[in-house]
């Protein structure tokens, strides 16, 4: 390998880890959960190629708000061990440099999602951003307690990205998928700011192990589960998913529930890390399923 890609490679990566590889992964897998409930049956080549487009407009804008992120949270996430190895934080990239990265990938992910899927999509794609980046990041994070349950509707809008790209309108499907990413959110970050929760204190956020304790968030991510689980049916019983998608979702989510239930009534930081984990294994076998259902349950 020549001297100048041992040098742009770490470079690359630099630029890569900023977009939150991993989260942007399962943002777009949910957009694509929407794009494929809003299509009737087997999808044709041209829906193929529009969904393709919408994901990859998704996942650009949402690596550009990822990455504004990141550039706001430096000082933050130079104080906290799970982020201090941000290149924003370490001071590897500068501020301009982060800044035109986020620009350019706003830009250039709005623009495919108006040419190539339609308007509709890049405006609440764009909104998605700004609710993430600026109200959530730069308002809500340091002021309130409450921060991840307000902010959580921006992480909510994959499932109606996605149907808006194949419909060009938002459909009921859709807000329920929604409404379950948005009660799932509370008890994820909740269970990582249990273990996490001197981190937090460290860097001055607000977050609820902090301001209210570790037993009162416990009970908030009980009551949360409880309140996901009931949510979880809403597929069946609108009748947008079948009885693979009903049984998956009462294993997954009394699952879910469980480890909340000892969570709140012994609490230990590997706990809290199991149901963390587990939080994620919940939305993503949960997703995979509504997307099995879809294609199977007429045949059950």
């Amino acid at each position: 390998m020549s001297l100048i890609a041992t040098e742009i490679l770490p470079r690359w990566r630099q630029f890569n880890s900023l977009t939150k590889p991993r989260v942007i992964q399962l943002i777009v897998f949910c957009a694509l959960i929407g794009m494929v409930l809003a299509v009737p049956g087997v999808p044709s080549w041209d829906q193929v190629a529009l969904a393709a487009w919408g994901c990859l407009g998704i996942w650009l804008v949402s690596g550009a708000a990822a990455v504004f992120n990141c550039l706001v949270e430096k000082t933050i996430d130079a104080k906290m061990k799970r982020t201090s190895w941000r290149p924003t934080a370490r001071g590897e990239l500068s501020d301009g440099e982060a800044l035109i990265f986020s620009v350019a990938l706003c830009v250039l992910g709005s623009v495919v999602l108006y040419v190539k899927v339609n308007p509709l999509t890049m405006w609440l794609t764009f909104a998605t951003f700004v609710g993430y980046a600026v109200v959530y990041t730069v308002i809500l994070k340091p002021l309130t307690p409450q921060n991840i349950v307000i902010g959580g509707a921006s992480g909510a809008m994959p499932p109606l990205l996605g149907w808006a790209a194949m419909r060009g309108d938002v459909g009921a499907e859709a807000y329920i998928l929604f409404l379950i990413i948005f009660l799932w959110t509370p008890p994820h970050f909740w269970a990582l700011a249990l273990y996490r929760v001197e981190d937090y204190r460290k860097s001055g956020l607000p977050m609820l192990p902090v301001t209210h304790g570790n037993e009162f968030t416990r009970l908030q991510i009980l009551l949360y589960t409880f309140i996901l689980l009931a949510a979880c049916l809403l597929p069946f019983m609108y009748q947008m998913s079948g009885w693979l998608y009903l049984v998956s979702a009462l294993v997954l989510s009394v699952m879910f529930c469980g480890y909340a239930w000892k969570l709140w009534l012994h609490y230990s930081d590997d706990l809290a890390k199991k149901t963390f984990r587990f939080s994620l294994i919940h939305l993503s076998l949960l997703f995979l399923a509504i997307l099995v259902d879809h294609y199977v349950k007429d045949w059950l």
